[in-house]
């Protein structure tokens, strides 16, 4: 018989909320591929227990990790996936073992543990009946800008983590896209001792920041959702869609078409509005 995979979530800072399960897995796994097998050696020193056989499993050998894990499971070997901290695949290394698991007919197991995503969602003060999260965003300005404007009208609480270094200027960026008076919640070392929930408007919470200089930190940024008329958000799409459109030299009837189409959108309205839009950037 085939080992297990099991996806272990460790503590995102506070020790006890490994929960009993995890422990008595990783006390009982012949092997662990672990994000950094280092921060897993000091994890089973804390928790008193002998390590087993550690492996590295990062995004740079993820791949070629996956195919090891699974003949080790083959063997009949039940391997444990951790990340450094919280739970793995979320944002962390394990995405391809799990598939590799799964093409070969291996049994994976998940267990429920600590998240930073859920912890940071619960505490915002933010809806919670729909919720999505978009895991970092991109380092580069503009990219980051235009991930933004993408959520801009969702009307789902969305979550992200964010490095301290860039929190100023991805607050600016949050501010400038939804506007000054969105609400953000910002968790900063969720379950440590320090930890701290800063909530406000966007300019309100990176006023905060601004005055630490240099921030401190593991970061989880909650974002409320687009609390405004739907129908609202539906025209301001249409209008963006259509100025990228007719910006990029795309001719007003096949605007048409692909707004009107796409939006549900009345044919001659779009049209009128890419003729006009393109009379305007003429020369």
């Amino acid at each position: 018989m085939s080992g297990t995979l099991y996806l272990v979530p460790t503590p995102i800072g506070c020790l006890d909320d490994l929960s009993p399960r995890a422990r008595s897995v990783l006390a009982s796994v012949q092997l662990v591929a672990a994000e950094d097998t280092r921060v897993t050696r000091r994890l089973y020193d804390e928790l008193g227990l002998p390590a087993p056989r550690l492996v590295s499993n990062h995004d740079h050998n993820e791949r070629t990790r996956a195919a090891e894990l699974v003949r080790a499971l083959e063997r009949g070997d039940d391997v444990a996936v951790v990340s450094d901290a919280g739970t793995p695949l979320v944002s962390d290394p394990g995405f391809r073992a799990v598939v590799a698991c799964i093409e070969a007919g291996v049994r994976v197991v998940p267990l429920p543990g600590p998240s930073a995503v859920t912890t940071a969602l619960v505490a915002s003060g933010f809806g919670t009946d729909q919720w999505l999260f978009v895991g970092f965003l991109p380092r580069q300005a503009k990219k980051r800008a235009q991930l933004i404007a993408q959520r801009r009208y969702e009307p789902a609480t969305w979550l992200f983590f964010e490095a301290p270094h860039r929190i100023v200027a991805t607050l600016g960026d949050l501010a400038e896209v939804l506007g000054p008076e969105r609400r953000v919640c910002v968790a900063r070392s969720l379950t440590k001792q320090w930890e701290e929930l800063v909530r406000g408007t966007v300019v309100e919470v990176q006023a905060s920041f601004e005055a630490e200089g240099k921030v401190l930190g593991e970061l989880t940024v909650a974002v409320e959702g687009y609390g405004g008329d739907p129908a609202d958000a539906h025209r301001a799409l249409a209008d963006d869609l259509v100025a990228r459109l007719v910006a990029a030299g795309v001719a007003p009837g096949v605007v048409r078409d692909v707004v009107a189409g796409a939006l549900q959108l009345p044919r001659r309205a779009v049209y009128q509005q890419a003729l006009a839009l393109r009379d305007e950037e003429a020369p």
